[in-house]
């Protein structure tokens, strides 16, 4: 069985009936939906057509949201149906990422991911869907598309379908009959204009948007530094009717965690690699590095927590994984590593420093995998383009280590070390500043695959992000420390440029993580 949706758009009359019985059916909190029905008006007066499509789950055979959720609260049946257990969700959010069609929201009453799931009540007993039988013009047709004696298989045999976002390579099986593109593309019309339910792109509570980041928004559409990013279709098509927005999903904690990992990778990787290749590295040096790494990884593991719905449930992670999840492969790295930095230290105050030679080969390694998973995690997320770049896993090794030097810059201010090896370290992190203006610009300067990377780029160069990316990455944590420790060799200089990379590199994730989740995915 392959159970699958037809949406017969020469018959919807945007009654909303479907939405109505399917809040009926499950019970559905007001503000989000399993199912909707989107308005787009195309052409100017009296040449005008109103469009209607029902947007909801696409019950794709290659689920991303499935193959991120680290859980398995996600799951695809024997009969191609994509199913929840709400008793599996622990909010991570990661689905709504992955999710291209903005089909998966956050419950405000359960604080778990929940979505169509082709009323699998109702399906197990012969019964259709909920929306199916409300609707009053037969508009939405579902059946076994492996029976060839079913409605469905008949309709996909004889009429010319679309889907929605065939490029991403999910293989959806919600088919649009008479399916226009203005209307099932999002980036054809507005998401920011004003239409019916446009008040209410903060979403709900906290597990939509927050305050903080609407007020930017708005404050940024008053700003010259925005661009309109123009509707891409020529027929004037406007949005004047869809759900409410779920706004920036992932929030201030991921950015902080990219930023607190970045620097737990760091501070353990520049002095054991450097003991490995430059002379006279204090043992002292790597004591602290082990130190600041161990905190650093405690605090990222804090915002981690923070950011689930459902922290009483983040050892589910752990003790209930889905292996194809890169967030529960993270959440192993992050765990082995810390352990291995707690043997390192056991082992110091033990005594047994002996033992580092066996452990710091191990601790490279780990340190590598915790700087770098986020970049497979981001690559799962099939719903934002931007993070699809195969170049984000560099950025994120980069980022670790401008974050090691930056750490042992400050250090050095408060430690007595040779002359030398400040000057090695000095010119390594320059070097490394160089290195990372060069792979910024060849990210965002060559042509993007999709209009939505395109977009994304342009609102970080020229758009909302411009300020933050030019003034506070860019120059405050590349160009003003790469100066700093090119023309001076004082003390204070070496520790203010340390600082300000760090500042500069929290600014990238805060820019990296909220800007691709401001493009419409319906």
């Amino acid at each position: 069985m392959n159970f699958g949706f037809v949406i017969d758009n020469r018959k919807c009359i945007g009654c909303h009936a479907c939405t109505v019985a399917c809040k009926s059916e499950h019970d559905v909190p007001v503000g989000v939906n399993r199912t909707w029905v989107k308005y787009i008006e195309k052409g100017e007066f009296p040449d005008t057509r109103r469009l209607f499509s029902v947007m909801r789950c696409n019950h794709c055979a290659d689920a991303p949201c499935v193959d991120i959720c680290p859980t398995g609260a996600l799951h695809t049946r024997k009969d191609g149906i994509v199913d929840f257990d709400d008793r599996r969700c622990i909010s991570c959010k990661a689905c709504t990422q992955a999710c291209p069609y903005d089909a998966i929201f956050i419950n405000p009453e359960t604080k778990t991911a929940q979505k169509c799931n082709y009323c699998t009540h109702r399906t197990e007993i012969g019964l259709e869907p909920a929306c199916v039988v409300v609707c009053p013009e037969h508009a939405i047709i579902s059946g076994d598309m492996d029976n060839p004696d079913t409605e469905i298989s008949h309709l996909l045999a004889r009429e010319t379908v679309s889907v929605r976002k065939a490029e991403k390579g999910t293989n959806p099986k919600l088919f649009y009959i008479d399916g226009d593109k203005a209307s099932l593309d999002p980036t054809e019309t507005h998401k920011d204009s004003d239409y019916m339910w446009s008040s209410q792109s903060m979403g709900v509570g906290k597990y939509a948007n927050y305050a903080a980041d609407r007020k930017s928004e708005l404050a940024a559409k008053q700003s010259s530094n925005l661009v309109q990013i123009k509707p891409r279709d020529k027929k004037n098509a406007r949005r004047v009717y869809d759900a409410p927005s779920k706004g920036v999903l992932w929030g201030w904690e991921v950015s902080a965690y990219v930023w607190t990992k970045a620097i737990a990778a760091g501070s353990f990787l520049i002095p054991v690699l450097g003991s490995y290749f430059v002379y006279g590295v204090p043992d002292l040096v790597k004591l602290i590095g082990v130190v600041l790494a161990l905190v650093f990884l405690t605090f990222t593991g804090i915002l981690l927590i923070m950011d689930l719905g459902r922290p009483d449930r983040f050892l589910y992670v752990l003790f209930r994984p889905q292996w194809k999840s890169w967030l529960s492969r993270g959440s192993y790295i992050i765990t082995i590593y810390g352990a291995l930095l707690s043997a390192w230290l056991a082992a110091w105050f033990a005594g047994y420093t002996d033992f580092h030679k066996y452990i710091e080969p191990a601790g490279v390694v780990f340190a590598l995998l915790s700087a770098i998973y986020t970049a497979f995690l981001f690559a799962q997320a099939k719903g934002r383009d931007f993070w699809q770049s195969p170049m984000l896993g560099l950025h994120m090794v980069i980022h670790s280590l401008m974050a090691g030097f930056a750490v042992f810059l400050i250090a050095n201010v408060f430690l007595i070390v040779n002359i030398g090896l400040t000057v090695v370290i000095s010119t390594l992190t320059a070097a490394f500043l160089l290195i990372h203006l060069i792979t910024l610009a060849i990210e965002m300067t060559t042509t993007h695959s999709t209009d939505d990377a395109h977009e994304v780029a342009t609102m970080i160069l020229r758009g909302q992000f411009a300020l933050p990316f030019w003034a506070g990455m860019v120059i405050v944590g590349n160009v003003i420390p790469m100066a700093l420790l090119y023309f001076s060799n004082e003390i204070w200089a070496i520790g203010i440029s340390g600082v300000l990379i760090l500042i500069g590199l929290g600014f990238a994730q805060h820019i990296w993580v909220k800007a691709p989740q401001l493009v419409p995915l319906s």
